[in-house]
């Protein structure tokens, strides 16, 4: 380990209050140098002229040239300097032909970096951190507007040149590893996996994230917003987490104390600090692509930063030069720090996070969460025939309905013995990706095979659910799924199921799952508030008397787990109670709902059920209400044989019991608008083709040709989502939504 600091001495400095101060651009520098194409290939025979404007490969040909800028920021007072290592993995490089050089470019620049150092004129030297940009490549977004489903990289690919590159920066003797510039969640996801493996094959380092936001409403490129990003990285362990890039300070200052807001949330229940960075633009670029903030200007637009304690890390990124770090420098010298808050000090257990775009936490407020059941391909005979006749669109207008309808999670299972389900699954999920509507809610991989869980992981941007793990392998392989759970930044529901077999007594329930908690918390380092057990739900009034106790046997499980598991939560299927009721839809919703009732009060706090049902507890007539709650409850021995009888003479007719129609089956995707132009601005907006050619051929009629009608309602409806965007009221996955739209709706009219 060649550092000059131990790693712990970062985390240290950050906690004296006083933030330290970031270089600022390594390009803008470069820039002024004044560099030929020779400069760049420099004594490297096997280069050639596209090779030019290749920045980190000067960490090779003009080393003298990388130097002297760290030497230029450090006498400017940075108390941290970055590698000149921002595309320096393979993907990137492979746009220079020298993806071959991975190596070497890592480990130059971290010398290099580290020599400058040696001339700092402070007793401490400053931190050597490795920069890991993002690559040029989206893990959740498709490079092809005709195919929302194809990606331009996998996961896996990203995790390797990722390894590769921090285990050379690691070895080199960084003081950590920034990943910055993220505008991709599941980039970002990459990096912290590939920096999983890369500390494994030599040692620790702390990193820090930095995201750049794309719009007003402070998103990042790929739809998520600030919160729905935190929640989905804080699996690592971050030393800080911050903003950099497409915002000058003044534009950047609203996201950062949504930041702030959002870290100190964390913050009051973690065992260890997370800090924030912020190193912005000199201002906005001008016409020519140029930053004309002046270093002095820049400083004034960093004071809120420091004044209102918004930032622990305070640098540069485009346009900035040593003048402008050493203005910022001067200004955080001679502020005084801002008073620190009291800290708080929680006594609650830390609440479950999850996200999709949006964030999703259980609180008093949401202290249920209702995951959508009906994209199950083992629940649903509709799902599984859309699946298997390759019908995408419907099967996303079902979990685009399920959200409508209020579900706060998806559950998504497609295990088949007659579909690819690995194939299927990723498919599936990378198509909700594009479906901005759909893909906010956070996702429940539902499956019993490891390998569709791990590859889905592996497809989704926010943090998931599991659904499940069980001790039914044994512990080694209970272990391990879970750990590579962690790593991919998701929580796990554990199914009371062990290597003798399914939980069905209240004793067997309460024993395994407080064996798999142990395992967990103790073993796997696993959050207890990611932990959600099932203690399965189980059909009742079956027939067979030992069967008669599952619900109760449930809801007494549910309490113990709720008194003697801190902080795990309970879930589990609710449609499974009324399995020997399948066709009678109304007796099954009733039973549900007074299901729920109970298992509820009992600390239930998420289900996987029909969000569209309308039948709650307080619904039920009181008869009928005594029926169905003794036999759920198993009042009385012959409460069960009851409930049987009286489903005999109210009876519903016989239809899928999961499935209620969707607005399109009923016919009822519109609402009576007073013109197609009006439907059709609407189309544009939602990114909706359901309706388009209909209203197209109405269009027809009434317009004095198909040019007009792409200059009229079309055109009028893509400056709307124009506006939108720009007033940071849509962002970029529903933008590219309607531009499929539009160019679907000017195919249909291609004809005429």
């Amino acid at each position: 380990m060649n550092s000059q600091h131990d790693t712990s001495h970062l985390r240290k400095a950050l906690a004296t209050r006083r933030p330290l101060v970031l270089d600022g651009a390594m390009g803008t520098m470069i820039q002024s140098y004044h560099l030929s194409e020779q400069d760049f290939r420099g004594n490297l025979s096997d280069l050639t002229a596209q090779q030019a404007g290749n920045n980190d490969l000067l960490c090779l040909t003009q080393p003298d040239i990388v130097a002297d800028i760290h030497r230029r920021y450090i006498q400017a007072g940075a108390d941290i300097i970055t590698t000149n290592t921002f595309n320096a993995q393979r993907i990137s490089l492979a746009d220079y032909a020298c993806q071959h050089l991975v190596r070497d470019i890592n480990l130059a620049a971290v010398r290099i970096a580290q020599s400058a150092t040696e001339t700092a004129p402070l007793s401490t030297p400053p931190f050597v951190v490795g920069s890991v940009g993002p690559t040029n490549k989206s893990l959740s977004m498709s490079p092809d507007i005709n195919d929302p489903s194809l990606r331009a990289i996998t996961f896996d690919q990203l995790v390797e040149a990722y390894v590769e590159q921090m285990t050379a920066l690691i070895e080199g003797g960084v003081d950590a590893l920034l990943i910055e510039t993220i505008f991709d969640t599941l980039n970002a996801k990459a990096a912290l996996y590939a920096a999983n493996q890369a500390m494994a094959l030599s040692h620790s380092v702390p990193i820090m994230l930095s995201a750049t936001v794309s719009d007003r409403a402070g998103r990042l490129l790929s739809g998520q917003t600030l919160e729905a990003f935190l929640i989905s990285v804080a699996h690592a362990p971050i030393l800080s987490i911050g903003l950099n890039c497409s915002f000058g300070a003044q534009d950047m200052l609203p996201h950062l104390r949504q930041l702030r807001q959002c870290v100190d949330q964390i913050n009051a229940r973690a065992r260890e600090h997370i800090y924030i960075s912020a190193y912005p633009n000199a201002g906005l670029p001008n016409q020519l692509g140029q930053y004309d903030e002046t270093p002095e200007r820049m400083a004034e637009h960093v004071r809120p930063f420091l004044e209102e304690g918004l930032a622990d890390i305070i640098g540069g990124c485009c346009g900035t030069t040593d003048d402008h770090i050493r203005s910022i420098r001067h200004l955080r010298d001679n502020l005084t720090p801002p008073i620190e808050p009291a800290r708080l000090t929680l006594q609650e257990p830390s609440p479950l996070r999850l996200s999709g775009l949006s964030p999703l936490t259980l609180t008093p407020e949401v202290a249920f969460i209702n995951v959508g059941e009906r994209c199950n391909v083992a629940g649903s005979r509709k799902f599984l025939r859309l699946i298997k006749e390759k019908n995408y669109d419907e099967a996303i207008a079902i979990a685009r309905q399920q959200v409508q309808d209020g579900a706060l999670a998806l559950d998504i299972n497609l295990d088949d013995g007659l579909l690819d389900s690995q194939v299927e699954m990723c498919h599936f999920l990378r198509l909700l990706a594009a479906e901005p509507d759909v893909f906010r809610v956070p996702f429940m991989i539902d499956s019993s095979r490891w390998d569709v869980i791990r590859a889905a992981l592996t497809c989704i941007q926010g943090k998931s659910i599991v659904n499940s793990i069980s001790l039914k392998e044994g512990e080694d392989v209970f272990l391990e799924h879970a750990r590579e759970i962690r790593r991919l930044g998701a929580a796990v529901i554990v199914m009371a199921f062990d290597e003798q077999g399914q939980a069905t007594t209240y004793q067997r329930r309460i024993d395994i799952c407080q064996r798999a908690y142990h395992l967990l918390t103790q073993q796997a380092e696993f959050p207890p508030e990611d932990i959600i057990f099932d203690p399965n739900v189980l059909a009742i009034a079956t027939g067979m008397s030992e069967h008669d106790r599952y619900a109760l046997d449930f809801i007494r499980a549910t309490a113990w787990i709720k008194q003697n598991l801190p902080s795990a939560h309970v879930s589990g299927g609710v449609s499974n109670l009324s399995f020997s009721f399948r066709g009678n839809n109304s007796l099954r919703e009733a039973m549900h709902a007074v299901f729920l009732y109970h298992a509820r009060q009992a600390g239930m706090n998420m289900a996987i059920v029909n969000p569209a049902t309308s039948v709650t507890y307080a619904d039920i007539p009181a008869d009928q209400l005594q029926i169905i709650e003794n036999a759920i409850l198993a009042r009385t021995p012959d409460a069960c044989e009851r409930l049987i009888e009286f489903s005999t003479t109210h009876c519903s007719s016989p239809t899928d019991a999961n499935l209620t129609p969707s607005p399109l089956e009923r016919g009822q995707e519109w609402a009576p608008s007073p013109s197609v132009t009006t439907r059709l601005i609407t189309s544009l907006r939602r990114g909706d083709t359901s309706s388009l050619e209909a209203d197209l051929t109405e269009a027809l009629e009434q317009f004095p040709s198909p040019v007009a009608i792409i200059e009229g309602p079309l055109m009028q409806g893509m400056k709307e989502v124009g506006q939108l965007f720009a007033e940071g009221k849509m962002f970029l996955p529903q933008v590219v939504k309607t531009a499929r739209t539009m160019k679907r709706a000017v195919e249909i009219l291609q004809p005429h």
